[in-house]
């Protein structure tokens, strides 16, 4: 007897079931190959075994993986999250800050003054440069 048919709610959560598992294994896959590639410190050949391990026996590679290296991964995703907020935080120092509201009125000032005719439309074109540059 098998429930799954005579029950057609059990028919689809088992369906439901079985693609969560199946979403939830490829995000693990992805995971650990993604770890094996942003590991420094491990040498080609170590990456080259793991990723043929992982690729050729995927359960067995991923498990394995897991059991020696897991460890060390939230350690590499959180070493590597911190060099790229600070990577951030270093270019958005060396930005100059914009004042929109400042350059909008002046933007604004300047097509009046083409519009009235006190300008030419090569200053105009030249002032505004300088002003969204």
């Amino acid at each position: 007897m098998d429930l799954a048919y005579d029950y057609p709610v059990l028919g689809a959560f088992w369906t439901i079931l079985f693609i969560v598992a199946a979403v939830a294994w490829l995000f693990l896959l992805v995971r650990v190959i993604a770890d094996v590639f942003q590991d420094h410190q491990m040498s080609g050949l170590g990456k080259t075994a793991w990723l043929v391990c992982v690729l050729c026996l995927p359960f067995l590679g991923v498990f394995l993986y897991l059991i020696v290296r897991g460890s060390q991964m939230s350690a590499r995703a959180a070493r590597q999250d911190a060099e790229l907020r600070g990577a951030t935080a270093s270019a958005a120092r060396t930005q100059p800050a914009h004042d929109t509201t400042a350059e909008m009125d002046e933007l604004a000032r300047l097509a009046d003054l083409k519009a009235h005719g006190d300008i030419s439309e090569a200053e105009y074109e030249r002032e505004k440069d300088r002003i969204l540059h």
